[in-house]
């Protein structure tokens, strides 16, 4: 009986909490910060996890450009080798061709002091009264003649080659002057493209930032219409050359010829509504 008395002032003692006034809106509080926390922890967890997988996206998006350009520059360097060693050997055959070009210009250049020697020889035995047969002067002329011939086909066949040489120099440096262009315009389209695209993003907002771009499409379709329509085009035209001008007017002034850009916020009111 003792112990089943002691055991009910226990579970008195532990019941006593629970009658007192506001021990369950107490209980309920602790209940909804300790919720509270848990969602707290939950939702830093999942923005951490996001965070970590954009930042794993961003650096993806940062080696494929890195991988990209790396691959760019080998292949520019890989054209630009190849390029120095086809002109090298273009260079190298060119310089052959103008080698043989002089031993057959030199090897001329003997048989002319050959046939004058001879000639001299002949006029000095002519006046001591030795006279050679004239089948020696006839295997002479022929030899002569023969060598001629050989040397005038030598000298066509290595003109030929130096002039399909040239060709071949002067079209490989038509085609670096045809890719230095291209180049240069691509270049010059890549920044008209990023101009166009800032323009755009002060004018309709950035994609990236905005995620309800698809919204302001009617708004674009209505804007660039001109551009993909004749009959709008004339009736924005019509329209515009309502107003034209001369730039001295003083009731008004010339169309802009881009975009007219908003201006920058002249107040804190202003910059919020912008942001």
């Amino acid at each position: 009986r003792e112990e089943a008395e002691a055991a009910r002032r226990a579970l008195r003692e532990v019941v006593r909490p629970l009658r007192e006034p506001g021990y369950r809106q107490a209980l309920g509080r602790k209940a909804e910060r300790a919720r509270k926390r848990r969602l707290r922890l939950q939702r830093r967890k999942q923005e951490a996890k996001a965070a970590k997988e954009e930042e794993a996206a961003r650096a993806a998006e940062r080696e494929a450009k890195i991988d990209q350009w790396r691959a760019k520059c080998i292949q520019e360097v890989e054209e630009k080798t190849r390029e120095r060693e086809l002109k090298a050997a273009a260079d190298s055959v060119l310089s052959e061709v103008r080698k043989k070009q002089a031993d057959t210009k030199r090897m001329v250049d003997i048989m002319r002091a050959l046939e004058k020697l001879r000639k001299l020889r002949k006029e000095a035995a002519g006046r001591k009264g030795v006279c050679p047969p004239p089948s020696a002067d006839e295997a002479f002329e022929s030899q002569v003649e023969s060598l001629k011939t050989l040397l005038k086909n030598r000298t066509e066949l290595y003109e030929a080659e130096e002039r399909a040489l040239r060709v071949m120099l002067e079209g490989e440096q038509e085609e670096e002057r045809k890719r230095e262009i291209e180049k240069k315009q691509k270049k010059e389209r890549e920044k008209l493209l990023q101009q166009k695209l800032e323009i755009d993003s002060k004018l309709f907002g950035d994609p990236d930032e905005f995620p309800l771009a698809h919204l302001l499409q009617p708004f674009r379709e209505y804007y660039l219409q001109a551009e993909h329509s004749v009959a709008a085009l004339i009736q924005i035209r019509h329209e515009w050359d309502q107003y034209l001008v001369p730039a001295d007017h003083p009731e008004g002034s010339c169309i802009p010829p881009g975009w007219v850009l908003p201006s920058l916020p002249t107040n804190d009111i202003w910059a919020t509504a912008v942001r």
